[in-house]
């Protein structure tokens, strides 16, 4: 599982550069978005991602690897505005966004190590087209929390599945890695 760790870090590491970018690029202009447009935008990059698997070809060119790096940057902007709640105006610091940034992207790896140890990396024999769609359904799990006021009686609540979201997507992106090689 060392190897997956030090996968993973990469893999978040890529994505956290993307995200600093764009933070410098447009600031912390996500915070005014509502807890429900996060998850609409992680949707939009998840069904493109479905759409490009059906469909064998994508017209716009850029392919499956943008979008899962936007659905790990949008999962953990998604948990940052759950714990903080939108805002007016883009009301945070570069340094501050990426403080919470590494926070959750830690919680995220602790969270894949401890799955990982309970299913025995079950996610390296699955299909990458399976992670599209276990992302898809966190999504709709998630709206219908959304749409109940965050409310849940059994289940986990909206940060879990974000959480799965980042986890799932990092998979995506190590295959793609692998596969590249």
């Amino acid at each position: 599982m060392s190897h997956t760790i030090s996968q993973f870090e990469q893999i978040i590491d890529s994505c956290r550069e993307i995200f600093s970018k764009k933070l410098r690029d447009y600031g912390a202009s996500w915070r005014i978005m509502r807890q429900q447009s996060v998850t609409d935008q992680i949707f939009i990059k998840a069904n493109r991602i479905r759409c490009i698997e059906l469909k064998g070809v994508a017209k716009i060119d850029e392919g499956i690897l943008p979008e899962l790096v936007a659905i790990v940057n949008y999962g953990i902007i998604g948990l940052i505005q759950l714990a903080l709640g939108f805002a007016e105006t883009d009301d945070m610091t570069p340094e501050k966004a990426l403080e919470l940034y590494d926070g959750y992207a830690n919680k995220a790896k602790e969270l894949m190590k401890s799955k990982n140890h309970d299913y025995d990396e079950a996610w390296r024999l699955m299909r990458s087209e399976s992670y599209t769609d276990l992302i898809l359904m966190k999504i709709y799990r998630t709206k219908q929390i959304e749409s109940n006021k965050g409310k849940t009686i059994i289940s986990e609540g909206i940060d879990a599945n974000y959480y799965d979201m980042i986890n799932y997507a990092v998979f995506g992106l190590i295959r793609i890695q692998e596969n590249s090689k």
